[in-house]
């Protein structure tokens, strides 16, 4: 997409994002998961922490939350969100400006992995999370499995919501050969006129995943279908993958 940057999606939902997604991941399930797999006061690195609607509530429940996010729209959002400051929250890109620090656990939710869109950013995003790895430390993964069955390139034009005042069209575009798929949700309001909130995506397999995870240095623990660690069969439409650094190399 013309234009599109690393800050352009928070930039373009910040406003919405706790309205539009606040039941695409079960905050209470993650946080229990994040608490079960490290310990008390232990060190969590969250990728793309947006509003901080996973962090804030980690923190909460006794953990260590650092966040980084590219949108400083989204961060203020977590400002609001985090009126104690139990988030230290990094301005920044989730590959070239992670913290030289080292940390329990690093997790990146909801397909955010696949906002990574640049050639190779998401192999080296496993590298430089592995290098910041306590000993038996752990990278979750929360993202979507792609379809089993690409049929090429398409498009698509839906509507997401229409009210009396407001209609939200969503346009978006997959590319099933290299992987990528973009798109615009177009807001048209009575009192705001036309807003444009575009998002793009590089989507892997969890076995391209798992590939990465292992020229990293990481190996698969665990996977479930959900945080709440439901089984991952065949027919399951997303995944929650934990890899675990060696605890000696």
């Amino acid at each position: 997409m013309r234009g599109y940057d690393e800050r352009s999606y928070g930039d373009g939902f910040a406003d919405v994002y706790d309205e539009w997604y606040a039941d695409v991941t079960d905050v209470e399930a993650t946080v229990d998961r994040m608490v079960e797999l490290t310990h008390a006061g232990a060190r969590i690195l969250e990728l793309g922490v947006g509003t901080g609607r996973l962090a804030v509530p980690m923190a909460t429940a006794g953990l260590t939350v650092t966040g980084i996010d590219s949108s400083e729209a989204m961060l203020a959002r977590l400002t609001e969100r985090d009126s104690e400051r139990r988030v230290q929250a990094i301005v920044g890109d989730m590959v070239d400006d992670l913290p030289d620090e080292a940390f329990d656990a690093v997790l990146v939710a909801y397909n955010t992995i696949f906002n990574l869109v640049a050639e190779g950013d998401q192999q080296r995003l496993f590298r430089d999370v592995a290098g910041r790895l306590e000993p038996d430390g752990v990278f979750v993964v929360e993202a979507f499995v792609p379809s089993q069955h690409p049929d090429g390139s398409s498009s698509m034009v839906d509507v997401r919501s229409m009210a009396v005042d407001h209609v939200v069209l969503s346009v978006s575009s997959n590319r099933h050969d290299d992987q990528r798929a973009e798109g615009q949700f177009i807001h048209l309001s009575e009192s705001d006129g036309v807003r444009l909130r575009p998002w793009s995506i590089r989507w892997a397999t969890p076995e391209q995943l798992d590939a990465m995870a292992t020229a990293a240095g990481l190996r698969l623990a665990d996977r479930w279908a959900d945080m709440a660690g439901a089984p991952f069969t065949d027919d399951s439409t997303q995944h929650v993958s934990v890899y675990r650094r060696a605890a000696t190399r």
